[in-house]
């Protein structure tokens, strides 16, 4: 069917004679063939958003549907793939059009030429289902590709070809009297399907202290990482992406301003993955959307960066997935919502950007998946948000924390301060605390919990004294309320406070995290019993253990012991002072 331009409106034009063209359906517009999406629909009239940009469009040209949804490539040659919104990859973008992208390129998402190596798992005569593994590609070194049985597929297995090299396009079986190859497309709109979604009750550990201790996120969990410029957001989402325990990392950059999305292009390969000693690219996918790209595209890179983690997860592997920010995505919605005319919402956001968020986030969790077996795979989803000035009362933020269960605010104030990760401990809040405190007195130790708890009563107690503080100064607290301010800045100083880019200190196990609360909580405790005992606060401020107990997040992993050490010297140095020496 072909349709005429009626109206251009910036990356919104309209076309009439469509009334066959469903929601949503791919098209293509005038001589140049750039994509678009039909985003309303209006008797034979449709509103559409181009993926590209529509300057020198007139009205009269043709658009042309082609008759289906926009959907991605799903096989082997998405890892260390750098895709933009719409998963056009751009190392060949660059070969086509150079530096700038050119407009109504048609390239395959996955490379048609290569050949992968395919081990065959299943044998003639087996019956499969959608979800069965049908063979294996090794796609790098720490990534083993699962090639699927498509949704839709199943039945006996009529022939395997034999081990070797082949394209992806190449029919590598037929189930069913079906042909399947190790290509498959999905429209990135609609979620994939599963067996049974499953409650979170593990964590996904991060390395950083203040978010495995204070405010963890469950494996299969959502976060947002709402907070001002120059608080350290994208450097939060890089360590996530280091150090998470997730088999696969999918980076959306939707909006990014272009400077800091080359320093994720540059820096990523750079990165060494600390489990596998292998570049950490080997087992992530990129998506990269500038903010000079078309906005309608934004929308895409996000849809088209959950799709890719949902086939990982249906793997069976751990997938966290990073959108950074999901406020550029809408500011497109709310510029798309402004030249469709439509009555808007809070702040000129459209009405359904609630909804839209909401279907974005649900398509997280921890999920058993299509298959014979019982396979379990997860997606986490951590989304940064950019609010105008750190306003966390603003739409959007106020919209991502009716869905995420976990909230890292970012502070500006402790930015300014250089304290990193600059998460605010009075404001953050993560509601997987109580699903998760199980795990963790069965895993890493029994009072885990109740260490933590006192952390944060300490740390609360401390912003309550700040205020006698700021009126009358800090000498007119009592030696008791002196050694909470001193506790509460040594868990700021010594245990929040994490250096991203020291090669010790970057990442810490649950196991050194415990000892070290014990360390900061335990010279509180003894401290508290020598003030009753008589000995003068200076004093016990000036021990040497507590020099040491500052420089504990740099003790190495190998040598967890000293931290038992110092332990034992808190003991023996509050003991000598309390017998005089």
């Amino acid at each position: 069917m072909i349709g005429r331009i009626t109206k251009v409106s910036g990356p919104l034009i309209v076309a009439e004679n469509l009334a066959d063209v469903e929601m949503y359906d791919v098209v293509k517009v005038s001589d140049k063939k750039l994509i678009g999406e039909v985003i309303e629909l209006r008797g034979d009239k449709a509103s559409i958003q181009v993926y590209e940009e529509t300057s020198g469009l007139k009205v009269g040209d043709e658009v042309v549907s082609t008759g289906a949804p926009l959907s991605v490539e799903l096989g082997p040659g998405l890892i260390e793939g750098i895709f933009d919104g719409i998963q056009r990859p751009l190392n060949v973008l660059m070969q086509e059009s150079g530096a700038r992208i050119g407009r109504g390129i048609e390239v395959h998402s996955v490379d048609r030429n290569r050949k992968w190596h395919f081990v065959p798992v299943a044998k003639v005569g087996d019956k499969l289902v959608a979800g069965d593994v049908v063979g294996t590609v090794q796609e790098t070194s720490v990534v083993l590709h699962k090639i699927m049985v498509p949704y839709g597929v199943e039945g006996v297995v009529s022939d395997v070809v034999s081990e070797g090299d082949y394209t992806v396009e190449e029919v590598v079986a037929h189930v069913g009297g079906k042909a399947v190859s190790m290509l498959q497309k999905w429209g990135v709109r609609k979620g994939r399907p599963y067996k049974a979604k499953m409650a979170p009750d593990y964590p996904m550990v991060t390395g950083q202290r203040v978010i495995d201790t204070l405010f963890p996120i469950a494996k299969g969990g959502v976060a947002a990482v709402p907070g001002p410029f120059g608080s350290g957001k994208t450097v939060v989402q890089h360590q996530l992406a280091k150090w998470a325990d997730a088999d696969i990392i999918v980076y959306i950059g939707c909006g990014e301003r272009g400077n800091e999305m080359t320093d994720v292009l540059r820096e990523f390969p750079e990165l060494v993955d600390p489990k596998s000693g292998q570049p950490l690219m080997k087992r992530t996918v990129l998506i990269a959307n500038t903010s000079d790209m078309p906005v309608a595209a934004r929308e895409a890179s996000i849809y088209t960066g959950i799709t890719i983690a949902e086939y990982f997860r249906d793997m069976g592997y751990t997938v966290a997935i990073m959108a950074d920010s999901t406020s550029r995505w809408a500011e497109a919605l709310r510029e798309m919502s402004g030249r469709l005319e439509e009555m808007p919402g809070e702040e000129g956001y459209p009405a359904y950007l609630s909804s839209r968020l909401a279907e974005f986030y649900e398509r997280a969790g921890i999920v058993k998946v299509l298959g014979s077996g019982d396979t379990v795979g997860a997606i986490s989803a951590i989304g940064a948000v950019s609010p105008p000035g750190g306003d966390l009362s603003e739409p959007v933020s106020q919209a991502t924390l009716r869905i995420v269960k976990v909230f890292w605010g970012l502070s500006a104030s402790l930015a300014y301060k250089r304290h990193f990760p600059a998460i605010d401990w009075l404001t953050s809040y993560s509601l997987y605390d109580d699903k998760l405190e199980s795990w963790y007195s069965d895993n890493v130790a029994e009072d885990w919990n109740a260490l933590k708890q006192e952390l944060r009563f300490v740390l609360q107690e401390e912003s309550q004294l700040n205020e006698i503080v700021r009126l009358v100064g800090v000498d007119a607290l009592g030696a008791k309320d002196r050694l909470t301010m001193e506790t509460a800045k040594s868990i700021r100083e010594d245990y929040l406070h994490q250096n991203a880019f020291h090669e010790v200190d970057t990442y810490t196990s649950l196991n050194k995290q415990y000892k070290m609360m014990k360390l900061i909580l335990g010279f509180y405790h003894e401290a508290t019993a020598a003030l009753s005992d008589g000995v003068e606060l200076n004093d016990l401020l000036k021990l040497p253990v507590r020099e040491q107990i500052g420089r504990a997040k740099y003790v190495e992993e190998a040598h967890l012991d000293k931290l038992d050490e110092i332990q034992r010297n808190i003991k023996k140095e509050i003991n000598a002072l309390k017998a005089g020496e």
